[in-house]
């Protein structure tokens, strides 16, 4: 069920109010957005009031699709400066 407070305007604008439409999605939407924009694991923990990093990596993970694409560009990037392992900090 949705939060009490968000339920009378949910049923004013005609939308169910099962706990997909209330705070919880927006919740849910707002980390995943955060996620998306690269902002780091422990500061959206940190937003969201989750003690354990690992909590809401293990919850969100499935909203950063674009992660495998970023981890190829980041190595082909390396690979492109023509450096080798040692150079690498």
């Amino acid at each position: 069920m949705a939060s009490a407070a968000g339920i009378p305007a949910l049923i004013k604008a005609g939308i169910p109010t099962p706990r997909e439409n209330g705070f919880h999605m927006l919740r849910h939407h707002s980390a995943s957005v955060l996620l998306e924009r690269d902002v780091s694991i422990k500061v959206v923990a940190d937003f969201l009031g989750h003690a354990d990093p690992g909590f809401t990596l293990r919850t969100y993970t499935h909203l950063m699709p674009s992660s495998e694409d970023r981890m190829r560009q980041v190595i082909e990037d390396a690979w492109a400066t023509g450096r080798s392992a040692l150079d690498v900090p």
